[in-house]
């Protein structure tokens, strides 16, 4: 790895652990109660007393950014651990499949696929209605065909691979096979996948909230935050800028990890 790249990763992983930081304890970098509001100190710009300003309801912006950290990337989290379950479950269990069963599964993944993953997650919210449990179903199985597809790929690949021949050669049965020496590896792939995932399931989430889909005022939420500000942004810049380089600030550096680490996955099969 270059000095430049070994730069960026560390870089990067120094904002996650921030990130992380800040979503298991909020209550220890907040400087404010970031649901309480103070008309006279509506719109304030960014001091020494209120980090990043206050928004329309004089609430500390900093404040609120720092405890919306565990909603927005909680959220996004969340949908990148189901959507790997699921696509680990579904993808691996069609990889050693009959032949029809897998293209079944095949085609109606190809199918979710051929749609942007956000217009999927748009729908799905839009039918099962706002709220931030729906908003991570959605985003999950906007994200889960792409893991399914995966999942099958490294399964088909690692079941005719020696060891696993070596280990049914040596008398042990198919299942035991298949999940001592198959299952791991696809894990490992589907690892990778989640690291660069978990960025773009916490831009999606972020998304569908700053269209009114996501929680709701008064949670602190870096999409609803986003949404709240725009309307001001000319008089209060403050107010989105802030929470959008929070999702930028993220998005970027889960995206660096996993893309290195991807790299090296690469590497090491090659």
């Amino acid at each position: 790895m270059s000095a430049s790249r070994r730069v960026g990763m560390l870089a990067a992983l120094v904002v996650l652990v921030a990130i992380a930081a800040l979503a298991v304890a909020p209550q220890l970098f907040a400087t404010h109660d970031p649901l309480q509001t103070d008309v006279r100190a509506t719109l304030l710009p960014p001091s020494a007393e209120h980090f990043f300003g206050t928004d329309q309801s004089g609430r500390d912006v900093y404040s609120r950014v720092v405890y919306g950290t565990g909603r927005s990337v909680g959220i996004g989290v969340l949908a990148t651990a189901l959507a790997f379950a699921v696509g680990l479950t579904v993808g691996a269990l069609s990889g050693v499949a009959p032949r029809v069963v897998d293209a079944v599964a095949m085609r109606a993944t190809d199918i979710l696929l051929a749609f942007p993953e956000f217009l999927i997650a748009l729908v799905v919210v839009a039918v099962l209605g706002p709220g931030p449990v729906n908003v991570a179903i959605a985003v999950t199985l906007a994200a889960v065909p792409i893991y399914i597809r995966l999942a099958r790929v490294q399964t088909r690949s690692l079941r005719l691979a020696e060891h696993v021949e070596a280990a049914r050669i040596l008398g042990v049965s198919a299942p035991l096979a298949f999940t001592r020496h198959v299952v791991p590896g696809v894990v490992g792939a589907l690892s990778v996948l989640a690291t660069i995932g978990i960025g773009s399931s916490i831009l999606a989430a972020a998304g569908l909230s700053f269209l009114g889909l996501g929680p709701t005022e008064p949670s602190p939420e870096w999409g609803l935050m986003l949404a709240g500000g725009r309307n001001v942004i000319g008089q209060a810049w403050w107010v989105s800028a802030f929470p959008g380089a929070a999702i930028t600030l993220t998005v970027i550096a889960a995206t660096i990890v996993g893309r290195v680490l991807r790299a090296r996955a690469e590497g090491r099969t090659r």
